[in-house]
Protein backbone atom coordinates (compact mmCIF):
# COMPACT_ATOMS: atom_id res chain seq x y z
CA UNK A 1 0.00 0.00 0.00
CA UNK A 2 2.83 2.59 0.07
CA UNK A 3 6.43 2.48 -1.19
CA UNK A 4 9.51 1.92 1.27
CA UNK A 5 10.65 5.69 0.77
CA UNK A 6 7.32 7.86 1.22
CA UNK A 7 3.31 7.26 1.08
CA UNK A 8 2.22 9.36 -2.02
CA UNK A 9 -1.49 10.35 -3.45
CA UNK A 10 -1.21 8.08 -5.91
CA UNK A 11 -0.59 5.59 -2.65
CA UNK A 12 -3.71 6.21 -0.87
CA UNK A 13 -5.53 6.25 -4.25
CA UNK A 14 -4.28 2.77 -4.55
CA UNK A 15 -4.95 1.30 -0.92
CA UNK A 16 -8.66 2.74 -1.14
CA UNK A 17 -9.61 0.84 -3.91
CA UNK A 18 -7.72 -2.09 -2.52
CA UNK A 19 -9.72 -1.90 0.87
CA UNK A 20 -12.64 -1.08 -0.78
CA UNK A 21 -12.52 -3.70 -3.00
CA UNK A 22 -12.10 -6.51 -0.23
CA UNK A 23 -14.19 -5.09 2.76
CA UNK A 24 -17.74 -4.29 2.08
CA UNK A 25 -17.20 -2.93 6.03
CA UNK A 26 -15.67 0.22 4.43
CA UNK A 27 -17.11 2.86 1.61
CA UNK A 28 -15.08 5.86 0.07
CA UNK A 29 -16.73 8.87 -0.33
CA UNK A 30 -15.57 12.75 -2.78
CA UNK A 31 -15.93 15.49 0.04
CA UNK A 32 -14.34 17.91 -2.09
CA UNK A 33 -11.27 18.81 -4.58
CA UNK A 34 -7.98 20.40 -3.74
CA UNK A 35 -6.59 23.39 -5.62
CA UNK A 36 -5.29 21.34 -8.29
CA UNK A 37 -8.65 19.42 -8.76
CA UNK A 38 -7.87 15.76 -6.77
CA UNK A 39 -10.44 14.37 -4.79
CA UNK A 40 -10.38 14.56 -1.12
CA UNK A 41 -11.46 11.05 0.13
CA UNK A 42 -13.38 10.15 3.21
CA UNK A 43 -13.25 6.63 4.44
CA UNK A 44 -16.35 5.02 6.22
CA UNK A 45 -15.77 2.18 8.92
CA UNK A 46 -18.77 1.16 10.88
CA UNK A 47 -22.37 1.52 11.59
CA UNK A 48 -22.83 2.95 15.06
CA UNK A 49 -24.42 6.20 16.25
CA UNK A 50 -21.45 7.66 17.39
CA UNK A 51 -19.42 9.67 15.22
CA UNK A 52 -15.25 10.09 15.35
CA UNK A 53 -13.11 11.49 12.59
CA UNK A 54 -9.82 11.49 12.33
CA UNK A 55 -7.26 13.62 9.66
CA UNK A 56 -4.22 13.18 8.32
CA UNK A 57 -1.38 15.39 6.13
CA UNK A 58 -3.30 18.86 6.55
CA UNK A 59 0.67 19.45 6.69
CA UNK A 60 2.27 18.81 3.75
CA UNK A 61 5.58 17.44 4.44
CA UNK A 62 3.96 15.56 7.51
CA UNK A 63 2.49 12.56 5.34
CA UNK A 64 3.68 10.08 7.55
CA UNK A 65 0.06 10.73 9.20
CA UNK A 66 -1.75 9.79 5.95
CA UNK A 67 -0.02 6.23 5.77
CA UNK A 68 -0.39 5.69 9.19
CA UNK A 69 -4.36 6.22 9.06
CA UNK A 70 -4.63 4.26 6.19
CA UNK A 71 -3.03 1.15 8.15
CA UNK A 72 -4.86 2.31 11.02
CA UNK A 73 -8.12 1.66 8.75
CA UNK A 74 -6.86 -1.60 7.14
CA UNK A 75 -6.04 -3.54 10.44
CA UNK A 76 -9.83 -1.98 11.85
CA UNK A 77 -11.62 -3.31 8.49
CA UNK A 78 -9.84 -6.64 8.57
CA UNK A 79 -10.29 -7.24 12.28
CA UNK A 80 -14.07 -6.61 11.66
CA UNK A 81 -14.50 -8.79 9.12
CA UNK A 82 -12.54 -11.54 10.54
CA UNK A 83 -14.03 -11.46 14.02
CA UNK A 84 -10.98 -10.53 15.38
CA UNK A 85 -9.64 -8.48 18.13
CA UNK A 86 -7.66 -5.09 18.13
CA UNK A 87 -5.90 -4.37 21.31
CA UNK A 88 -8.38 -7.07 23.17
CA UNK A 89 -11.35 -5.25 21.84
CA UNK A 90 -13.89 -6.71 19.60
CA UNK A 91 -13.84 -4.80 16.71
CA UNK A 92 -17.05 -6.33 15.33
CA UNK A 93 -18.87 -4.62 18.53
CA UNK A 94 -16.78 -1.38 18.70
CA UNK A 95 -18.02 -0.67 15.09
CA UNK A 96 -21.92 -1.53 16.08
CA UNK A 97 -21.41 1.56 18.28
CA UNK A 98 -19.33 3.86 16.79
CA UNK A 99 -18.89 5.29 12.97
CA UNK A 100 -15.41 6.52 12.16
CA UNK A 101 -14.96 9.01 9.29
CA UNK A 102 -10.86 8.73 8.33
CA UNK A 103 -9.64 11.69 6.06
CA UNK A 104 -6.19 10.36 5.15
CA UNK A 105 -4.90 13.18 3.15
CA UNK A 106 -6.58 17.07 3.08
CA UNK A 107 -3.64 18.24 1.28
CA UNK A 108 -2.69 16.10 -1.53
CA UNK A 109 -1.38 18.85 -3.92
CA UNK A 110 1.15 19.72 -0.81
CA UNK A 111 1.83 16.08 -0.23
CA UNK A 112 2.69 15.58 -4.16
CA UNK A 113 4.91 18.98 -4.07
CA UNK A 114 6.94 18.21 -0.89
CA UNK A 115 7.95 14.60 -2.19
CA UNK A 116 8.49 15.03 -6.14
CA UNK A 117 9.45 18.67 -5.74
CA UNK A 118 8.64 20.84 -8.82
CA UNK A 119 8.60 20.78 -12.58
CA UNK A 120 8.82 23.98 -15.02
CA UNK A 121 5.40 22.53 -16.18
CA UNK A 122 3.81 23.17 -13.13
CA UNK A 123 1.02 25.78 -13.14
CA UNK A 124 2.33 27.32 -10.42
CA UNK A 125 5.94 26.68 -11.07
CA UNK A 126 7.12 30.36 -11.11
CA UNK A 127 5.07 31.78 -7.61
CA UNK A 128 6.22 28.40 -6.10
CA UNK A 129 9.72 29.27 -6.43
CA UNK A 130 9.14 32.86 -5.37
CA UNK A 131 7.19 31.81 -2.23
CA UNK A 132 9.98 29.33 -1.58
CA UNK A 133 12.90 32.12 -1.94
CA UNK A 134 14.24 30.81 -5.18
CA UNK A 135 14.50 27.05 -3.58
CA UNK A 136 13.92 24.11 -5.80
CA UNK A 137 14.27 21.71 -2.40
CA UNK A 138 10.48 21.41 -1.42
CA UNK A 139 10.96 18.71 1.50
CA UNK A 140 9.81 21.13 4.20
CA UNK A 141 7.34 22.86 2.91
CA UNK A 142 3.90 22.25 4.77
CA UNK A 143 1.39 24.69 3.01
CA UNK A 144 -1.16 23.80 0.26
CA UNK A 145 0.08 24.77 -3.43
CA UNK A 146 -1.28 28.10 -3.24
CA UNK A 147 1.47 28.51 -0.14
CA UNK A 148 -1.47 28.85 2.57
CA UNK A 149 -1.14 26.74 5.79
CA UNK A 150 -4.15 24.83 5.93
CA UNK A 151 -3.98 24.40 9.31
CA UNK A 152 -4.01 28.28 10.25
CA UNK A 153 -7.35 28.55 7.88
CA UNK A 154 -10.22 28.18 10.07
CA UNK A 155 -12.41 30.72 11.60
CA UNK A 156 -11.68 30.50 15.25
CA UNK A 157 -9.39 33.67 16.04
CA UNK A 158 -8.24 33.60 12.89
CA UNK A 159 -7.35 37.43 13.04
CA UNK A 160 -5.25 36.47 16.52
CA UNK A 161 -3.17 33.99 14.59
CA UNK A 162 -2.68 36.50 11.70
CA UNK A 163 -0.82 39.02 14.23
CA UNK A 164 0.75 36.15 15.97
CA UNK A 165 2.30 34.42 12.93
CA UNK A 166 2.82 37.95 11.24
CA UNK A 167 3.66 36.97 7.84
CA UNK A 168 1.70 38.34 4.98
CA UNK A 169 2.13 36.47 2.04
CA UNK A 170 2.26 33.43 0.64
CA UNK A 171 5.12 30.47 1.27
CA UNK A 172 6.26 27.39 3.03
CA UNK A 173 4.40 27.39 6.49
CA UNK A 174 2.60 29.56 8.54
CA UNK A 175 1.02 32.08 6.38
CA UNK A 176 -3.04 31.75 7.77
CA UNK A 177 -4.42 32.97 3.83
CA UNK A 178 -6.10 35.98 2.54
CA UNK A 179 -9.28 35.08 4.61
CA UNK A 180 -10.48 32.00 6.68
CA UNK A 181 -11.33 28.65 4.69
CA UNK A 182 -9.72 30.58 1.56
CA UNK A 183 -8.45 27.39 0.41
CA UNK A 184 -10.67 24.50 -0.92
CA UNK A 185 -9.28 22.21 1.20
CA UNK A 186 -9.71 23.67 4.48
CA UNK A 187 -13.35 24.67 3.17
CA UNK A 188 -14.09 21.35 2.63
CA UNK A 189 -13.16 20.36 5.88
CA UNK A 190 -15.48 22.24 7.35
CA UNK A 191 -18.37 21.81 5.49
CA UNK A 192 -17.52 18.24 6.09
CA UNK A 193 -17.19 18.42 9.54
CA UNK A 194 -20.51 20.57 10.00
CA UNK A 195 -22.75 18.08 7.75
CA UNK A 196 -21.84 14.91 9.67
CA UNK A 197 -22.14 16.73 13.19
CA UNK A 198 -19.16 14.50 14.93
CA UNK A 199 -18.83 13.69 18.49
CA UNK A 200 -15.34 13.93 18.48
CA UNK A 201 -12.15 14.94 16.34
CA UNK A 202 -8.36 14.50 16.20
CA UNK A 203 -6.28 15.93 13.75
CA UNK A 204 -3.02 13.90 13.24
CA UNK A 205 0.17 15.77 12.93
CA UNK A 206 4.10 15.19 13.16
CA UNK A 207 5.68 15.06 15.60
CA UNK A 208 6.41 15.47 19.18
CA UNK A 209 4.42 12.75 20.96
CA UNK A 210 2.34 15.32 22.54
CA UNK A 211 -1.73 15.51 22.54
CA UNK A 212 -3.03 18.85 22.74
CA UNK A 213 -7.28 18.93 23.74
CA UNK A 214 -7.80 22.56 25.04
CA UNK A 215 -8.66 25.58 23.18
CA UNK A 216 -9.56 28.75 25.22
CA UNK A 217 -11.15 27.03 27.78
CA UNK A 218 -14.01 25.72 25.12
CA UNK A 219 -13.91 22.87 25.11
CA UNK A 220 -15.46 20.42 27.32
CA UNK A 221 -14.73 19.89 31.04
CA UNK A 222 -13.78 16.27 30.63
CA UNK A 223 -11.35 16.89 27.69
CA UNK A 224 -8.33 16.76 30.09
CA UNK A 225 -9.34 13.41 31.58
CA UNK A 226 -9.96 11.84 27.43
CA UNK A 227 -5.94 13.28 26.42
CA UNK A 228 -4.82 11.77 29.61
CA UNK A 229 -6.48 8.32 28.58
CA UNK A 230 -5.18 8.72 24.95
CA UNK A 231 -2.20 9.28 26.60
CA UNK A 232 -1.62 6.33 28.44
CA UNK A 233 -2.86 4.38 25.23
CA UNK A 234 0.46 5.38 24.06
CA UNK A 235 2.90 7.09 26.14
CA UNK A 236 2.42 10.00 24.40
CA UNK A 237 1.80 13.61 26.83
CA UNK A 238 -1.21 15.46 26.87
CA UNK A 239 -0.39 18.69 26.80
CA UNK A 240 -2.52 22.05 27.66
CA UNK A 241 -1.82 24.29 24.88
CA UNK A 242 -1.82 28.05 24.41
CA UNK A 243 -0.78 30.81 21.82
CA UNK A 244 -2.09 28.44 18.98
CA UNK A 245 -5.56 29.39 16.98
CA UNK A 246 -7.16 28.81 13.51
CA UNK A 247 -6.37 25.34 13.88
CA UNK A 248 -8.85 22.41 12.82
CA UNK A 249 -9.27 21.61 16.45
CA UNK A 250 -9.77 24.63 18.25
CA UNK A 251 -12.68 25.49 15.26
CA UNK A 252 -13.81 22.50 16.19
CA UNK A 253 -13.70 22.86 19.67
CA UNK A 254 -15.09 26.80 19.69
CA UNK A 255 -18.07 25.51 17.21
CA UNK A 256 -19.58 22.55 19.44
CA UNK A 257 -18.01 22.32 22.37
CA UNK A 258 -17.17 18.86 22.16
CA UNK A 259 -13.48 17.12 22.46
CA UNK A 260 -11.13 17.82 19.53
CA UNK A 261 -7.75 16.52 19.54
CA UNK A 262 -4.45 17.38 17.86
CA UNK A 263 -2.11 14.52 18.24
CA UNK A 264 1.68 15.31 16.91
CA UNK A 265 2.91 11.62 16.12
CA UNK A 266 6.34 10.25 16.34
CA UNK A 267 9.58 12.20 17.07
CA UNK A 268 12.61 13.55 15.05
CA UNK A 269 12.63 16.13 12.10
CA UNK A 270 9.69 16.59 9.57
CA UNK A 271 9.36 14.80 7.05
CA UNK A 272 9.43 11.65 9.31
CA UNK A 273 11.13 8.82 7.20
CA UNK A 274 8.94 5.91 6.30
CA UNK A 275 11.48 3.67 8.28
CA UNK A 276 10.39 5.15 11.79
CA UNK A 277 6.75 4.03 10.47
CA UNK A 278 6.33 0.98 12.06
CA UNK A 279 7.41 2.26 15.61
CA UNK A 280 5.42 5.29 15.25
CA UNK A 281 2.10 2.84 14.24
CA UNK A 282 2.92 0.72 17.21
CA UNK A 283 2.81 3.41 19.92
CA UNK A 284 -0.46 4.62 17.81
CA UNK A 285 -3.04 2.11 17.35
CA UNK A 286 -3.30 2.29 20.76
CA UNK A 287 -4.41 5.44 20.80
CA UNK A 288 -6.25 5.63 17.81
CA UNK A 289 -8.54 2.42 19.37
CA UNK A 290 -8.60 4.64 22.75
CA UNK A 291 -10.48 7.49 20.42
CA UNK A 292 -12.63 5.52 19.33
CA UNK A 293 -13.83 4.46 22.78
CA UNK A 294 -13.80 8.21 24.08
Amino acid sequence: MYSEQSYRYADLLEGVRQLSGRYPFLSSHVIGESVMGKPLLALRCGTGQRRIHMNGSFHANEWITSALLMRFVADLSAAYCSGEEIGGQRVADLCREVTLWVVPMVNPDGVELSQEGLSERHPYYRQLLEWNRGSAQFEGWKANIRGVDLNDQFPAFWEEECKRRGIESPGPRDYPGPYPLSEPEAAAMASFTDRMGFHAVMALHTQGREIYWNYRDYEPADSEQLAKKLARASGYEAVKLSGSDAGYKDWYIQRYRRPGFTVEAGYGENPLPMSKFDHIYMELQPLLLEMLRL
